[in-house]
């Protein structure tokens, strides 16, 4: 960016948006969403921005990948008002769910491992598996085991993702094994970031196929977003070092 340094090593806002390739607007809403500092002003009230305004402006945009928008600017805000503590909070946090989010894809894996192919209705089953176990397992316990409502179990089932059975005589839903197994599937691959819409698609091929290859593309494809979140948030840490370097 030194081609745009302005004299005494200032920059208007089209410079610094410009080397980020964003818009001047977008550099005053992150100036006054508190993400930049507060600019100096020239006699006329004209916006000027310093080295400093550039390297927070470079950290910021390197920690949306692996933060989110949200979270990045709440790190900046925090920075600048002299909060590190918080902004360290933060990061940490980030850093948590990161890693909560790998145990939630080991979980699915292990899952998985369980799966058997006899447990699986292949084609030409009949919509209702038998009961694995006397009276199986109703809506209530269910849910309570997964940490869920009954309204979602609910909502799974009108999404294809699980087909309880009806009890003849109470008309309660009953869930047996297999079912309890889409249950937990479902619920590890709605934490893990999937739509309703991207779940059933899954959990219906294993059903016909008696297959585990489209949750295993899945887990493939998760393995690498946790991947390039972390090494996201390696390069933000990076940026944002250099910003508190700047700012001294």
């Amino acid at each position: 960016m030194g081609k745009n340094l302005q004299s005494g090593g200032r920059f208007r806002p089209i410079d610094l948006a410009r080397g980020h390739g964003l818009s001047t607007q977008a550099v005053r809403n992150y100036e006054e969403a508190g993400i930049l500092p507060a600019a100096g002003r020239t006699a006329h009230g004209y916006r000027t921005y310093t080295s400093l305004h550039a390297a927070a402006l470079r950290a910021f945009l390197a920690l949306v990948p692996g933060h989110g928008h949200r979270t990045a600017a709440a790190i900046m805000r925090a920075v600048n008002r002299g909060a590190a503590d918080e902004a360290f909070r933060l990061i940490d946090t980030s850093h948590a769910q990161l890693l909560d989010d790998r145990r939630t894809l080991q979980a699915v894996e292990s899952a998985l491992g369980d799966l058997e192919p006899a447990t699986v209705p292949g084609p030409g089953a009949g919509s209702e598996p038998a009961v694995a176990g006397p009276g199986g397992t109703f809506i209530g316990t269910l849910a309570g085991q997964l940490g869920i409502r009954p309204a979602t179990l609910r909502a799974w089932e009108r999404a294809g993702l699980v087909r309880p059975r009806r009890d003849p005589r109470t008309g309660y839903r009953v869930y047996d094994e297999a079912d309890v197994r889409d249950a937990r599937l479902a619920h590890q691959l709605r934490r893990g970031g999937y739509l309703l819409e991207q779940i059933a698609p899954l959990i219906s091929q294993v059903r016909a196929a008696g297959g585990l290859e489209p949750l295993e593309a899945a887990l493939r494809d998760w393995h690498g977003r946790l991947s390039a979140r972390g090494r996201a948030l390696l390069t933000g840490a990076a940026a944002l070092e250099e910003y508190l370097r700047e700012l001294g």
